[in-house]
């Protein structure tokens, strides 16, 4: 069986694609505002990328083919997960430019912030090596660049522990790509805003 699963704040899943190498590089995130698991194709095509979870947590899961027959009854809902799409999308396509374009320092703040939305907490316990396998690089190039961050102030690392100090530091150190896709979810989906979603339920990831 086919099942979509929405992931509870405080859990973050990675949509990544696998190179021949083995290597994973993050095309999209997931967290509370959105779903993962037959969103385009009902479940009936072979996907693409690989879900991989970030940030355990609790999920909510449905069997896909309810799903589909819920969004065949309800023309609201079947606009609710055409919006989705349309911003999953976008963030895809704001990635391939991002990744193209823009310094590593500007990218690591920028994944930052946006796992700091879905999360809604000012702390997660994520390692060095998964963060440079979301970014493309060696884990040696990503402690080099990190090191500025926590040297002024805007975050600390410690024993997998990533603390967020300093929301507008990462704000100005960040690409522009956050606030581009940010702005393009609260049009497009203004509902389901990861922030409003997230402080709405708590940053208690066990709450359900």
């Amino acid at each position: 069986m086919v099942q979509t699963h929405f992931p509870l704040p405080g859990t973050m899943v990675s949509l990544v694609v696998l190179t021949r190498n083995g290597r994973a590089v993050e095309t999209a995130t997931i967290g509370c505002e959105g779903a993962v698991g037959g969103i385009v194709s009902a479940g009936h095509k072979p996907a693409f990328t690989r879900a991989v979870v970030q940030l355990s947590g609790l999920a909510l899961r449905l069997e896909t083919a309810q799903l589909e027959e819920a969004k065949r009854r309800s023309a609201s809902l079947r606009d609710l997960f055409a919006r989705y799409a349309d911003a999953l999308l976008a963030q895809v396509l704001q990635s391939v430019a991002c990744n193209a374009l823009h310094t590593l320092e500007g990218r690591l703040c920028r994944w930052l912030l946006a796992t700091q939305a879905r999360v809604g907490g000012d702390e997660i316990l994520l390692t060095q090596e998964t963060l440079a396998e979301m970014l493309g690089v060696h884990r040696a190039t990503m402690i080099r660049v990190a090191r500025p961050l926590q040297e002024r102030g805007l975050l600390s690392y410690r024993r997998g522990r990533i603390r967020f100090l300093d929301q507008a530091g990462l704000e100005d150190a960040a690409c522009e790509c956050h606030a581009a896709v940010a702005r393009h979810f609260a049009c497009v989906l203004p509902e389901v805003v990861p922030q409003l979603v997230a402080a709405a339920a708590g940053t208690d990831p066990d709450r359900p």
